[in-house]
């Protein structure tokens, strides 16, 4: 059973962080995700910065742009990763836009995420019918989860396709908007929490997008199994540094 299988039978509330790779620092990739391990995360989300990130907001943005400029790559990054599995146990996913992957062989790229232990993939703009109809055959041949992500905007028809497409969790995105911390979530967003919950959908969901503390957090996972966080941790480590991470992950889980 895959890592991300495994963790998402736990029966507590799951919290994934996101970080750049390669930021702040070219060599704060693996640091970063041993401590966090460490701080008691469930999930991380490793991501690979792209020079034209659309679904991201101002702040993993400049993280990416400073990534790019510290040098980081793929081929970098599973450099890194080489031996990740000797001190790392929780599931890794690589989050990164496609384009990257079509140019490092979309097969290549799964046997090499195989290889040094990832579990998963979340690609914002790999549609679910084209990865159902051209690449699940090679992301299941490598034992790789790719995970999909629904806004409030997204039908009925289509969330339940890609709840068949699935194997891990759907990511759900708190807004239709680009990535970002937020003070709360209103009554729009809880009620569409709520609505997909009801749609008793076989996969678990995980809220991304606007959870940036505690009050966000346990909104977010009122309804559903567990909250991403990405801008307001890189924002602690634009300010903190990549040594202080405990001290956020305590501050989301106090």
């Amino acid at each position: 059973m895959n890592r991300i299988q495994q963790k998402l039978q736990e029966n507590h509330k799951l919290l994934s962080i996101y970080f750049t790779a390669g930021f702040p620092s070219l060599n704060d990739t693996v640091p970063l995700i041993q401590d966090l391990e460490k701080s008691g995360v469930d999930f991380i989300e490793i991501g690979l910065p792209f020079s034209d990130p659309l679904a991201d907001g101002p702040t993993i943005q400049k993280s990416s742009t400073q990534a790019l400029k510290n040098g980081m790559t793929t081929k970098i990054l599973f450099e890194q990763l080489e031996d990740i599995r000797k001190s790392v146990a929780i599931p890794l996913i690589i989050m990164g836009y496609f384009n990257p992957i079509l140019k490092y062989g979309v097969e290549d790229f799964c046997r090499k995420c195989k290889d040094i232990g990832i579990d998963g993939l979340i690609i914002p703009d790999l549609p679910v019918d084209v990865y159902h109809s051209e690449y699940q055959p090679i992301f299941e041949k490598y034992g790789l989860i790719n995970i999909f992500l629904i806004t409030p905007q997204t039908s009925e028809e289509r969330i339940r396709f890609i709840d068949s497409v699935s194997k891990g969790f759907i990511y759900m995105v708190s807004s239709a908007s680009v990535t970002g911390a937020k003070s709360g979530f209103g009554e729009e967003q809880q009620r569409y929490f709520k609505r997909i919950a009801d749609m008793n959908l076989s996969n678990h969901q995980i809220v991304g997008f606007g959870i940036s503390n505690k009050e966000t957090f346990q909104q977010a996972t009122k309804s559903a199994h567990g909250a991403i966080i990405g801008s307001a941790f890189i924002k602690h480590v634009m300010a903190e540094g990549p040594k202080n991470v405990e001290s956020f992950v305590k501050g989301i889980r106090k």
